[in-house]
């Protein structure tokens, strides 16, 4: 840590991020109507990571927003996760990150001005990475603090990863290990570990857009990322309203450095009972499951990896080529025709 003061302690919100529960979520949502607009593409409706308008016949533009009080304690590395968690949006969608715009509430009163220089150091450090320009943004002053983007980006209209269309006897693949909810509860309960700790960082920080570019060569049929929703989340996403299933293989999902032993000290997110509590139906078996594997299934991640369906046969190649272009990639399990189900085994 850089910092000498504890930035989490800027924050008035309890939670991974303090991320909507999906079932309030759901509830504001339903019933919305706003009139048809024949170039949009992807709006809230659809649930999806991102919205998506047509522009030409070649480029349509990809709309997304995200932002969150501090989960980390130096300033530089939470803008760095802010902004990787924001772009991760667009490469969820199959697109290039082009613009963003900053959102900032800032305890002017309690913090030193250079904490938010940084801040916005750090952020501009990803968006350089993923050659997007910072073009504005807007600030506040509040007594807690939070930073995001809203970051605009590009698709070809007829390359579009949704993350609602998993096809039958696909395999189902994950980016990233799962565990930096409950490493960042355990964090401000003031015992995490420097090993679990860092590799959460270097997880949180690492851009999505390496692999999304990988994934576009081949035959991806959905394709989400995994926040706040936590996988278990993202998953029944992924199948709701389809007539496709989950076939989770536990064994198989890689998790952060300790981040299962901090769950089975209690160390759990609220998020993760919220997430549970609104897709539990989605589990095949679901009150036969030991808490610990449930609760780090549903933990809500930040910055997380992406999750994706993708034709067998292209499977083994899409692996390799991720692994060789240092992605941690790993399948985790295969579609069925069980609709709307989750089987973990």
């Amino acid at each position: 840590m850089t910092d000498k003061i504890r930035l989490t302690q800027y924050s008035k919100f309890s939670g991974c991020g303090a991320k909507l529960g999906p079932a309030i979520l759901d509830r504001a949502l339903c019933g919305l109507s706003q009139p048809k607009y024949p170039e949009l593409i992807v709006d809230y409706s659809n649930s999806d990571d991102a919205g998506v308008y047509k522009i030409t016949d070649d480029i349509a533009m990809i709309n997304t927003v995200d932002f969150f009080p501090p989960i980390v304690d130096d300033s530089f590395l939470f803008g760095q996760i802010a902004a990787a968690n924001a772009l991760s949006d667009i490469y969820a969608m199959g697109g290039k990150a082009k613009t963003a715009l900053s959102i900032v509430c800032f305890p002017e009163n309690k913090l030193d001005i250079k904490i938010l220089r940084r801040i916005m150091d750090g952020a501009l450090s990803k968006l350089e990475e993923a050659g997007a320009a910072l073009v504005g943004g807007h600030s506040i002053s509040d007594d807690s603090l939070i930073f995001g983007l809203a970051v605009t980006g590009v698709v070809h209209p007829k390359k579009i990863l949704l993350n609602n269309s998993p096809k039958i006897n696909q395999d189902i693949i994950l980016t990233k290990p799962i565990g930096t909810g409950t490493i960042n509860t355990a964090l401000r309960a003031g015992c995490v570990s420097e090993t679990s700790l860092n590799a959460a960082i270097n997880s949180m920080t690492q851009l999505n857009k390496t692999a999304s570019e990988i994934i576009l060569k081949y035959r991806v049929s959905a394709c989400t990322d995994v926040t706040g929703f936590g996988l278990g989340g993202h998953s029944c996403e992924m199948i709701a309203g389809t007539q496709t299933g989950f076939r989770i293989f536990f064994s198989e999902i890689k998790f952060l450095p300790d981040a299962i032993e901090y769950v089975k000290q209690g160390l759990v997110p609220a998020g993760t009972y919220r997430n549970k509590d609104f897709r539990a139906k989605f589990i095949k078996d679901f009150k036969k499951f030991d808490d610990d594997i449930i609760d780090i299934f549903f933990d809500p991640q930040t910055s997380g990896g992406l999750l994706f369906t993708v034709d067998k046969n292209d499977s083994p190649f899409v692996l390799d080529e991720l692994t060789k272009n240092n992605v941690n990639a790993f399948k985790i399990g295969e579609t069925t025709d069980a609709a709307e189900k989750i089987e973990i085994k």
